[in-house]
């Protein structure tokens, strides 16, 4: 199988890098396009698959392209694609807001895959939630899933709908820990620990919580039952946080993020 990334930016080279790793296509298959020279270049330095800064008729040969571009740059990628491509190919969009009827009707195709990764994908730990119309075949749903999941975990669902929401929980969700995160970290240091101690305490200790929740079938509440005693130092901070409606500020912010997610898709 031949596969085409077009898009040369973070995301693009973590696929063809994750594609190649996982042996699901052999470097001399695997092509990515960028207009801009220095990301190709250093692309085929170092082998990241063949570089080309020139979209042509070996486009057609491909067998799964992979739209790895910005939203706003389709305007111009769209009339350059279009007459290069047909109805047999296989396309997987990981373009934030543009819809799967978007992508058949601008460049003329039927089997279209729509995903939302994150940014941990980044670093093989990312989590995926795609859709796909329904002109997909059983065998190719199931070839895309394998790719996504060369990047991390991924979840297919039916209503395509669904990626806004998990555009506002997975998509959006690594910002708001790095906000909580931040946090911590800050207050550590207003504490009086050095900042090298106030990453390690933070770091570490949303590593290691992370990590016990996996290893247990317990649920959230239950572990934070086990961690704040009666009358103790994490009962007086959950009091705070309860008083401040914590909870209901991220609930609303989460909420905010689907509303613009839905808004993207219609711009």
């Amino acid at each position: 199988m031949s596969i085409l990334i077009i898009g040369g930016g973070n995301m693009g080279k973590t696929y063809a890098q994750s594609f190649l790793n996982s042996k699901l296509v052999k470097r001399e298959d695997l092509f990515i396009y960028d207009k801009d020279k220095l990301k190709i270049d250093l692309i085929n330095q170092f082998q990241i698959g063949t570089g080309v800064t020139v979209l042509g008729d070996f486009v057609s040969k491909i067998d799964t392209v992979v739209l790895a571009v910005k939203p706003q740059d389709t305007k111009k990628l769209y009339p350059e694609l279009k007459p290069l491509v047909h109805s047999g190919q296989l396309f997987l969009s990981i373009m934030a807001g543009i819809r799967i009827h978007d992508i058949q009707h601008a460049l003329g195709v039927d089997k279209v895959v729509r995903a939302m990764p994150n940014l941990p994908a980044q670093i093989g730990m990312g989590m995926t939630v795609f859709s796909a119309s329904d002109k997909v075949p059983k065998p190719e749903l199931t070839y895309i899933q394998n790719l996504l999941e060369t990047t991390g975990h991924s979840i297919i669902v039916d209503k395509e709908e669904m990626l806004d929401a998990a555009t506002a929980i997975s998509g959006s969700g690594p910002a708001y820990v790095f906000y909580f995160l931040d946090t911590l970290i800050q207050s550590a240091i207003e504490m009086g620990f050095s900042p090298s101690e106030s990453y390690l305490l933070a770091e570490q200790t949303f590593l290691g919580s992370v990590n016990l929740f996996r290893r247990n079938n317990l649920t959230c509440t239950q572990w934070i039952e086990k961690v704040a005693s009666r009358g103790g130092t994490t009962e007086a901070a959950l009091e705070v946080f309860k008083e401040k409606s914590v909870d209901k500020g991220i609930k609303e912010g989460i909420l905010k993020a689907l509303d613009r997610a839905k808004e993207l898709s219609f711009e």
